[in-house]
C-alpha cells in the first residue's frame, strides 16, 4: 500500500526532472550538439549535480521551485511577446528563472537558519496574582538540523536575558539524527536558564524517535532533561502561583488523556496554560483553557503547505495567535526545521508571551 502512494509522487518528479532538462535544452549552447541523446544526458548533469550536494528533500523542493518559476517566467515571457512584438531570448528567461529560484530559496534559508523573537501581550481577566506573567516557548528545535547542540546553547543564553517566569519547550526538542552528545549540550543548556518557576517540557511527536538509526534512547533523554531541573509533563498540571500549567501528551500517544479529565478538578477562576504540541485540538479546547501554545508545523515551512493542511484538516492553525470564544492559541513555527532547510512564508523563532494582569 505505502508503494502505491509513492507511485504518483515518483511520476510527478520524473515530470519536473524531464521538463527541467526540456526547458535546459532550449539554452543556445545546445545548438552545437548534434547528437540529441547527448544534448539530453547533458541537460540532465546540473539536475544529478544536485541531487548529490542535497538530501532527498531539499532536492525535491529545489527542483519543484526551480520548475515553477520556470513555468511562470516562460508564461509572463509569452504575453510580454505578444504585447511588444519582439521575442524575449529564451537564455534570459532560463537564467531569470534560475535567479529568481535563487533569490527565493535563498531568502527562504535566511529565515530557516536566523532565529527570530517575536512577542505576543495577551491581557487577562483572571487575577494572574501578578501585574505581568511572562512565558519564553520554544517550539521543535530539531537539535542537529540547522544548530548543533553549542548553537542551541547560545540561543538558550540569549533567552536567559528575557526575565522569563517559565520557559516551555512545546515538543520535537530532539529527533532521530540527534547525536548523544548534541542532546546532553542541549539539556546542560536547559539547565541553566535562570527563571522565577522553572523550564518545563512536554514530547512532541520525534522525541522519542521514529527510526532504527536513534542515537540513544529515550530514557536517556528523560534522564539528561531531569539532571538538568527541567519538568517533563506528561499529561499532568503544575500549579503555578495562581496559574495552572497543562503539559499534555503528544496525540500519537494512544493513551493520551482529553482536556476535560485534565481540567475537570481544576480552580475554573485561576488562569489556566495548555501546552500541546500539535496545533488540531481546537475545538476541545477552546473554552476550557485560557491558552494553548503548540509547534509541530514549522509555520507552515513552505508556502502554501500550511493553508494546504488547514484544507485537509491536519491542524486548526498553522501559525500566529488566535482568539476562539474565551481562548487564546498560539503555534510557534520553531527554532529550526525537520529534513528541509528553508522556510518561505514563515521563520524560525522563538516566543515571549506576556499575559498581563487586568485586575
Amino acid at each position: 500500500m505505502i508503494v502505491l502512494l509513492f507511485i504518483p509522487v515518483i511520476i510527478i518528479l520524473l515530470l519536473i526532472v524531464f521538463y527541467i532538462s526540456y526547458n535546459i535544452r532550449k539554452l543556445s549552447l545546445f545548438d552545437i550538439i548534434n547528437n540529441r541523446l547527448l544534448s539530453w544526458l547533458i541537460s540532465f548533469i546540473p539536475i544529478i549535480i544536485l541531487f548529490i550536494l542535497f538530501n532527498y528533500a531539499n532536492f525535491i523542493v529545489i527542483i519543484f521551485h526551480l520548475a515553477i518559476f520556470i513555468f511562470l517566467v516562460r508564461i509572463i515571457g509569452y504575453f510580454i511577446n505578444k504585447i511588444i512584438k519582439k521575442e524575449i531570448s529564451v537564455n534570459i528567461l532560463i537564467l531569470l528563472s534560475l535567479i529568481i529560484t535563487i533569490v527565493y530559496l535563498g531568502i527562504g534559508a535566511y529565515l530557516d537558519y536566523h532565529v527570530f523573537e517575536t512577542r505576543y501581550e495577551i491581557v487577562s481577566d483572571k487575577d494572574i496574582g501578578v501585574d505581568k506573567f511572562r512565558i519564553v516557548q520554544i517550539a521543535d528545535s530539531h537539535i542537529g538540523a540547522t544548530f548543533d547542540g553549542n548553537g542551541f546553547a547560545k540561543y538558550m543564553d540569549t533567552i536567559n536575558k528575557k526575565n522569563a517566569d517559565i520557559v516551555v519547550i512545546t515538543g520535537d526538542f530532539v529527533d532521530d539524527e540527534t547525536t548523544k552528545e548534541d542532546m546532553i549540550v542541549s539539556c546542560k543548556a536547559l539547565g541553566k536558564l535562570k527563571t522565577k518557576y522553572g523550564v518545563y517540557f512536554i514530547y512532541g511527536n520525534h522525541d522519542k524517535g521514529y527510526f532504527n538509526y536513534r542515537n540513544f534512547k529515550d530514557k536517556e533523554l528523560r534522564e539528561e532533561l531531569v539532571k538538568n531541573n527541567v519538568v517533563i509533563l506528561e499529561d499532568d498540571v503544575v500549579d503555578i502561583n495562581n496559574i495552572y500549567l497543562i503539559g499534555r501528551l503528544d496525540k500519537t500517544f494512544v493513551d493520551r488523556k482529553n482536556i476535560d479529565d485534565l481540567t475537570k478538578n481544576l480552580d475554573k477562576d485561576k488562569y489556566m496554560i495548555d501546552l500541546n504540541h500539535q496545533p488540531n485540538d481546537y475545538d476541545n479546547e477552546k473554552n476550557k483553557v485560557d491558552l494553548v501554545l503548540s509547534g509541530h508545523t514549522h509555520g507552515g515551512q513552505l508556502f502554501p503547505l500550511g493553508y494546504v493542511g488547514l484544507m485537509m484538516g491536519a491542524n486548526d492553525m498553522f501559525y500566529g495567535i488566535k482568539k476562539i470564544d474565551n481562548t487564546t492559541f498560539i503555534v510557534n513555527s520553531g527554532l529550526s526545521d525537520w529534513m528541509i532547510d528553508f522556510k518561505t512564508g514563515t521563520k524560525s523563532e522563538y516566543v515571549i508571551i506576556d499575559i498581563i494582569n487586568r485586575k
